[in-house]
């Protein structure tokens, strides 16, 4: 071992199921490193997390660029690509986090490139240049989107003096013009930020690689020892920055999309030091509770609301804000007053309920089965999770974070509770009839809004005035599971097979042999041929499934909050019922659901607030991004049977309740139901569910459904672009606001063949960095650039994506035909040995295992769902 590593023997608690070995060590120059040994792993990964953020200012990205010694400008980016990796940077307010992950064989020349950026960065003034332009290209595509806008609104509304007031995003005139009119460079005041804040012992260094402790602890030492330590201070900036004359306000601002919220948003104590008391989580629970009882089930049976969050934000030791959002129907848009009042009575009877030490235990117990039982992530998340918790957590408790309440204290709640006061209240009110009502613009994003001041006497009529409802603290847990153990399988199958096949169904089925989690996965699909006869069947169909989760919403809440969940979806082919979780008392759940689905009745009042529901997320779809839009209009003309949203926008606000009560009943009068069961889940158990649901929907003395004739299974069909055709489709930006363009440039390559598959596969990895370092580096087209592989049912292809304000669609498509020109060139003229590390490390990425149950399940699912069944794909 080398001289001067501290190696610190603290126990790091981990999850009973991982089977990883941690070391916390400490290098000479104060960087503070965890080692994560995992012999199982086909990717490594390292995180670096340094304590300095946009509070501190300027940007952070421009480290990625080169170093002194490897200054080849995208020579990192390239060989992370070229290794099967990816690379990427973020920063928060006060910290600023950098990762990576590749195969395994390539981690040490990766992890060595990695080191140099934080030893000698090279920012040359043409790469700063264009890595402004890029930042400003980020903030021109979220300048319409309403939860940029909102949080910066907020921000705003707090003391001028505090980093949390001011914009930290940054554009071209933050950071060009404005240094420019102060005779100030911004390389280099980028560099004199690095040499002021970058230093070792501010720094946490996460690396998950194949090798042993020891191995890995000599490799970070010979990497990371030059970093330089220059002994500063993490990044703290004294003080709340919400003062007297930011609380007691209501803010009525205008967003761009349809829909009204209301956000209510206290500044609290900070309690990023009390995470094992968790206050937070335990308000959070009770207020954003959903179950009979709770604030959302009234404002629901009300019909004000269709969503309710409520939660902690501990932004780090000097603030904190708890934050509860409400979605509200037109008819709550008209009661907000009440729904503030209706919300302070429940505070008020959490008050005098006392804190409750049975629902802190139960929440205990259900998240110690989560942090025990989770499933394995990507190493590249992984580590940046871990080495961010570093900056926050001591060393035992870096695995677990603030994710573990395991401290009981009255004391502490109430506390946080006592701060949730008329008092210390802010209220901001979203809504778009507030247009032309408003007399103040935020300045940065030109948010219209007005501010008013509402004192305490005032929210205390309200809270007198709001409806008497039942409201009361929610009944013991039925749902949390307790037997975990795990089903041993005599037979170790490798490929999900085929159970069992009637006339009515078919059953998929495929036990954990690699994962060993108490956890299973339940898929139905409901294949129905009446589901997509028309725009208005689609639309029928969509507020089936809508209805459906909004019935079981209130009885499911607490299987939701007990990490066993569900949802039921429309699909091209009728609609779709997935549970995923602990598979304990999974097939309660499963069966309450088809019990629903069987008995099903439209309400009036609900179907109301679904469908206006519905009516608004048609309208918002003009607000997506404009390349989102682009995506949209390929599927449709690739897509046969695919009814524009325009044309089910026109039929949606026709249909009434009785239209749906009769469609329910064609829709469920014809049906296939395709099956798939995996996880921790035996043959037989997956075998009764799936008679259970035949005898429930096509047995009996009055069957909802008859089997389908082999003419009426509906197919997936794509339409076949003829070689040597191209296509245009110009479609104008549906937003008249939206200043960005954009360009989706498709090619359909073949049918499903494992030649070709692979040799696409091999171009688009290839060609991945290479798109992404020409049109957004260099020719700086647009931040949103990317080269993806499509699959359409089987048939293969590949789009490029860019989204641009700088260049229009027509020279966006001229510079992706000269880049595939070039490309054809540089291939042809590239060297036998780096064409032979690109096939090795595209060899490396299908070796991979499955991280999890879920990541295994959408792979085998994506094959039984387009049909084309090669579940040995990869071998």
């Amino acid at each position: 071992m080398a001289v001067g590593i501290t190696v610190e023997e603290e126990v790091i608690i981990k999850p009973l199921t991982d089977k990883r070995e941690y070391r916390r060590i400490v290098l000479p120059n104060s960087l503070e490193v965890l080692l994560i040994s995992d012999p199982e792993t086909d990717k490594c990964a390292a995180s670096m997390c340094v304590g300095v953020g946009h509070f501190s200012d300027p940007e952070e990205h421009m480290l990625f660029f080169a170093s002194e010694k490897y200054p080849v400008e995208d020579g990192y980016s390239k060989y992370i690509s070229e290794h099967g990796g990816s690379q990427n940077a973020y920063t928060s307010s006060e910290h600023t986090n950098f990762y990576f992950d590749v195969n395994a064989d390539s981690f040490e020349e990766a992890l060595d490139r990695f080191a140099q950026f934080f030893i000698k960065p090279l920012m040359s003034a043409d790469a700063t240049m264009r890595e402004i332009k890029a930042v400003d290209s980020e903030n021109q595509k979220n300048l319409l989107s309403d939860a940029w806008r909102m949080s910066q609104l907020q921000q705003h509304l707090y003391a001028e003096g505090h980093p949390y007031h001011k914009f930290g995003i940054g554009n071209w005139d933050t950071l060009e013009v404005r240094p420019k009119q102060k005779g100030l460079d911004t390389r280099n005041e980028l560099i004199k930020f690095y040499e002021e804040h970058y230093s070792s012992n501010i720094m946490c260094l996460v690396i998950y690689g194949k090798k042993n402790l020891d191995d890995l602890q000599s490799l970070v030492d010979q990497k990371f020892k030059e970093i330089q330590n220059t002994d500063k201070s993490c990044f703290h900036y004294p003080g709340h920055p919400c003062k007297a004359e930011h609380l007691q306000i209501l803010v009525k601002a205008i967003p761009i999309r349809q829909g009204h919220k209301l956000k209510i948003i206290w500044p609290i104590t900070p309690t990023i030091i009390h995470f094992k008391e968790a206050p937070c989580t335990y308000l959070g629970h009770l207020i954003g509770h959903e179950g009979e009882g709770s604030l959302f089930c009234i404002l629901k049976t009300l019909g004000w609301a269709t969503y309710l969050y409520a939660g902690g934000e501990n932004w780090n030791n000097e603030f904190a804000f708890f934050k509860v959002t409400i979605d509200l129907t037109d008819a709550g848009n008209e009661h907000t007053e009440d729904i503030v009042g209706l919300l302070f009575k429940y505070i008020i009877l959490l008050r005098q309920s006392g804190v409750n030490k049975w629902i802190f235990d139960e929440l205990s117990a259900i998240y110690e089965t989560a942090f025990h039982y989770q499933d394995k992530t990507p190493p590249i998340d992984y580590v940046v999770e871990v080495s961010s918790s570093m900056q926050l957590y001591p060393a035992k408790d870096w695995l677990v974070g603030s994710s573990l309440p395991s401290k009981f204290s009255s004391g502490i709640i109430q506390m946080i509770l006592d701060e949730l006061t008329p008092e210390n209240v802010r209220i901001f009110w979203e809504s778009k009839k507030f247009e032309g009502q408003t007399d103040m613009v935020e300045p940065w994003y030109g948010t219209g809004y007005s501010l008013e001041n509402i004192n305490s006497s005032a929210i205390q009529q309200w809270i007198s005035a709001a409806p008497n409802q039942n409201l009361h603290l929610p009944a013991p847990n039925v749902f949390i599971p307790t037997d975990l153990s795990i089903k041993d399988f005599a037979e170790k199958v490798k490929f999900p097979v085929l159970l069992r096949k009637s006339s009515y169904s078919r059953l998929w089925y495929k036990p954990d042999t690699m994962f060993f989690i108490p956890k299973a996965y339940v898929q139905m699909n409901f294949n129905c041929p009446f589901t997509s006869h028309s725009p208005e069947a689609v639309v029928l169909t969509y507020l089936f499934t809508q209805l459906l989760m909004d019935y079981l919403n209130e009885y499911a809440y607490d299987a939701e909050v007990a990490d066993l969940y569900y949802v039921i979806s429309s699909t091209y082919t009728g609609f779709q019922v997935i549970v995923t979780g602990y598979n304990h008392k999974m097939r309660i759940l499963v069966d309450k659901i088809f019990e629903q689905i069987q008995e099903f009745k439209v309400k009036p009042e609900r179907f109301s607030v679904i469908k206006e529901t519905a009516l608004k997320a048609y309208q918002n779809f003009k607000f997506e991004q404009p390349y989102e839009q682009a995506t949209y209009y390929c599927s449709l003309i690739l897509t046969d049977a695919l009814w524009p949203w325009t044309e089910q926008l026109e039929v949606l606000p026709h249909l009434e309740a009785p239209d749906l009560a009769k469609f329910s009943k064609v829709l469920l009068s014809k049906a296939f139901v395709e099956c798939y069961a995996a996880g921790n889940i035996e043959p037989k158990e997956a075998e009764e569910m799936v008679i259970h649901i035949e005898g429930t929907f096509f047995k009996g003395l009055q069957p909802i459904a008859r089997p389908l004739f082999p003419s009426e299974h509906l197919t997936n069909r794509i339409v076949k672009l003829e070689s040597g055709i191209s296509h245009f489709y110009p479609a104008e930006v549906l937003n008249p606001s939206d200043e960005n363009s954009a360009l989706v440039h498709y090619i359909q390559v073949h049918q499903d063949s494992t030649i070709l598959n692979v040799k696409l596969q091999l171009f688009a990895f290839i060609a991945k960095q290479p798109v992404f370092h020409q049109l957004r580096s260099v020719e700086q087209l647009g931040y949103v650039t990317m080269l993806t592989q499509r699959n359409d049912c089987g048939i293969q292809g590949l789009q490029f994506i860019v989204q641009s304000t700088a260049k229009d669609p027509g020279e966006i498509h001229l510079r992706v035909q000269s880049f595939l020109e070039e490309f054809e060139n540089k291939l042809y003229e590239m060297p036998a040995d780096e064409f032979m590390s690109n096939v090795n490390a595209l060899i490396e990425m299908k070796l991979e295992k499955h991280k999890n149950l879920r990541e295994e399940t959408s792979f085998y699912w994506g094959e039984i769902f387009y049909g084309t069944l090669k579940f040995d794909r990869r071998d």
